[in-house]
């Protein structure tokens, strides 16, 4: 199976498509992702084995209750990341770039402390 972070970027990326598409299919998860069609063809197949993922009749993807935590979680983490450095002054494009990387390897103790300081920063 390939890496945790391709699990975690292709079950965030199918999670943006769904909330902006409404359903998900395998060519717009290539097309977000910029990888091939047969890319996804293996990968969803993992997923589906791995029961992160269901997949209708049509090929539409669904997010399952344990790869909807996994992408929420990884989302939240990249929002707050990109939403902390663009304040702290860095470019939008390297803020969105530097947090999907450290998205995937932050640990939650320093994620939770981070999340802290910004609320109390805040007030």
């Amino acid at each position: 199976m390939k890496s945790e972070k391709t699990i975690e970027d292709y079950l965030e990326a199918m999670l943006i498509i769904k909330e902006k598409n409404g359903t998900v299919r395998s060519i717009d998860v290539a097309q977000h992702l910029g990888v091939t069609k047969p890319s996804v063809t293996y990968t969803t197949k993992r997923l589906k084995e791995r029961k992160y993922i269901t997949m209708d009749s049509d090929n539409l993807i669904t997010l399952t209750e344990t790869g909807m935590k996994i992408a929420t979680d990884i989302y939240t983490k990249h929002k707050m990341l990109t939403n902390f450095f663009i304040k702290l002054g860095v470019d939008e494009k390297i803020a969105k770039e530097d947090a999907c990387r450290i998205e995937h390897d932050i640990s939650p103790e320093t994620f939770e402390a981070l999340c802290g300081h910004i609320k109390n920063d805040m007030k």
